[in-house]
């Protein structure tokens, strides 16, 4: 069948994209071979703002149709020069494989040090991209994403929350400025204060789409500090959810506290329907954390990085 590529044009093309990761989800038996729609959402909402602010969505968004107007598949970064491949299986082929890498060599590479820069990503088990990366002068990069997952089919063991600590939802918006201060401080535990750059970045987390506040979890001390936080995303269309981010404050570490909040979230989705939990880790620290508590069953996703 001959597909028909386009740049993302407007609104309209985002809730498509949005239906069409759900479709995806659903057809490849709720594995994320592609994003998940929370992906989508975090990125456009919070990352395309806060983090990355590279570039306005169609230049830097394709997507390829049926002539119906069905979507097969959608490129796009989520950092610069970091660049993902969504195809529904259904039309997955070597000629729109080698199609999606050439509009991604073309357009979506970045110029570090007078050179061209690309990474791309593929499941460790997808042979077929991976045949074509390498031909194409792609080498297998540092970076690989566990995709750990866990089936919500039975009980959520308990699991003691430290003596002094309480696990709840987050509160009403004078709470964001402690929630962000958490944050910075679980993910950059050794950057100087100065370096903060305020709480107002958490109200666009709140404007994604499949947030929930009450699914926006964190572990207070007796004295009211928040020492761990995990926001988890339930989507009722594919019935799965995605834990995104988990961090516990230095100061609190080494308590059980991340094990803490992640299960009572799992106890929470689980009340909701849903059948199947997600969550990525890169490091051996988050990964041992993750396999334990989820399970030891995951999907792998590797960078691929060629210059030229």
């Amino acid at each position: 069948m001959k597909l028909t590529m386009h740049n993302y044009r407007n609104e309209n093309d985002y809730w498509r994209i949005r239906q069409f990761l759900w479709d995806v989800m659903i057809a490849n038996g709720l594995r994320q071979l592609s994003w998940p729609v929370m992906r989508l959402d975090y990125w456009r909402f919070f990352g395309m703002i806060n983090n990355h602010p590279f570039a306005t969505l169609p230049e830097i968004i394709f997507l390829w149709e049926t002539p119906d107007g069905q979507l097969a598949a959608v490129l796009n970064p989520e950092d610069p020069g970091s660049v993902f491949m969504q195809v529904h299986p259904a039309f997955k082929t070597k000629e729109l494989e080698e199609e999606m890498i050439t509009t991604t060599e073309e357009h979506l590479s970045v110029t570090r040090n007078g050179r061209q820069k690309l990474s791309l990503w593929a499941d460790s088990q997808d042979a077929m991209r991976q045949d074509i990366l390498n031909a194409r002068g792609f080498i297998r990069g540092k970076w690989t994403e566990s995709q750990w997952r866990r089936d919500l089919d039975k009980p959520i063991p308990d699991v003691p929350v430290a003596v002094g600590y309480t696990i709840r939802s987050l509160g009403d918006e004078s709470e964001l400025p402690a929630r962000s201060w958490a944050s910075w401080r679980g993910f950059h535990p050794n950057e100087p204060d100065e370096k903060y750059e305020g709480w107002e970045w958490y109200r666009n987390i709140q404007r994604c789409p499949l947030y929930r506040r009450d699914l926006d979890l964190l572990a207070a001390a007796s004295d009211g500090t928040i020492a761990a936080i995990s926001t988890f995303w339930f989507d009722d269309y594919t019935r799965t959810v995605y834990i995104e981010p988990v961090a516990t404050v230095p100061e609190h570490q080494r308590k059980g506290l991340a094990r803490a909040v992640i299960t009572e979230g799992l106890r929470r989705v689980q009340r909701l329907g849903a059948l199947r939990a997600f969550v990525g880790g890169y490091e051996p620290g988050p990964d041992a954390l993750y396999s334990s508590t989820l399970s030891p069953e995951c999907d792998r996703s590797d960078s691929w990085v060629k210059e030229w």
